[in-house]
């Protein structure tokens, strides 16, 4: 069904779908899959192609996508990173991201921040399975590391590779912890405390197995590359003060009788 163009919201009673939501951030809304139902997520998604010809739906096993394909046949789905796309984004983003895992079971991670990469438009170089524990495998990539504008770097366990990786590039990392690993790993929780204690300068970190939110995270900064700064300063003084000024020439102003 084809809704008003300039209606912000489409009201499904289980979802309100947020159409502003890509003047705001560029970006159409992304559907988390999981603990939605099949025919939940295709409703949600017809809006969406709808209205911004695009969609992307994450966290969603094969059964699922299967029947939601069922109503919108021209999507595409992988099975490793569990995203499930249609379209993609009008615009090419500048510069290259490097997508690094320490081991080939964090591939789903890797691929969930690969796989949406490339549907906002950016260009991916994928490098696997370079844990710590065989070092030689990442150094023998080193340049290649330091042309990278920004590098997503993906690692369970001890969560070492990170770490590794920021001292020996001057661009942004960021950084995601795995729930691979055996029983002290706490799912993910080691890896996690390891990154974010860092020595390491120039690394931030995200939430355990969140693949999409360092890709989101990569590609606001190769759209910050692509648009500039903005010349106008972030003042909230001068904000503050225009708020207050009316209210202050109400209160002192004269009176007429």
């Amino acid at each position: 069904m084809t809704e008003r163009p300039d209606r912000p919201i489409s009201d499904l009673g289980f979802a309100r779908v947020d159409h502003a939501r890509e003047a705001r951030n560029g970006v159409p809304e992304v559907v988390f899959g999981e603990g939605k139902q099949a025919d939940q997520i295709s409703a949600i998604v017809a809006r969406l192609i709808d209205r911004h010809q695009r969609a992307l739906v994450t966290r969603l096993d094969a059964e699922r996508a299967e029947r939601v394909l069922q109503d919108h046949p021209h999507g595409h789905y992988d099975p490793i990173s569990r995203l499930l796309s249609w379209g993609a984004s009008p615009k090419r983003l500048p510069g290259t991201v490097a997508v690094i895992c320490a081991g080939t079971s964090d591939l789903p991670v890797a691929e969930e921040a690969a796989g949406t990469l490339e549907w906002l438009g950016a260009d991916v170089a994928r490098l696997n399975d370079v844990g710590v524990a065989g070092i030689d495998r990442l150094l023998a990539h080193r340049e290649a590391l330091t042309r990278a504008d920004v590098l997503i770097v993906i690692a369970g366990m001890e969560g070492a590779l990170p770490s590794v990786v920021t001292g020996l590039v001057r661009n942004p990392v960021i950084a995601v912890p795995t729930s691979v690993g055996y029983g002290a790993s706490l799912q993910g929780v080691t890896a996690l405390l390891g990154m974010l204690s860092a020595c390491a300068t120039g690394m931030s970190v995200v939430n355990i197995d969140n693949g999409f939110g360092a890709a989101w995270q990569a590609a606001s900064i190769l759209s910050l590359l692509d648009r500039g700064p903005d010349p106008r300063p972030a003042s909230f003084e001068s904000s503050a003060a225009a708020a207050k000024e009316p209210a202050e020439s109400a209160s002192t102003g004269p009176r007429t009788p």
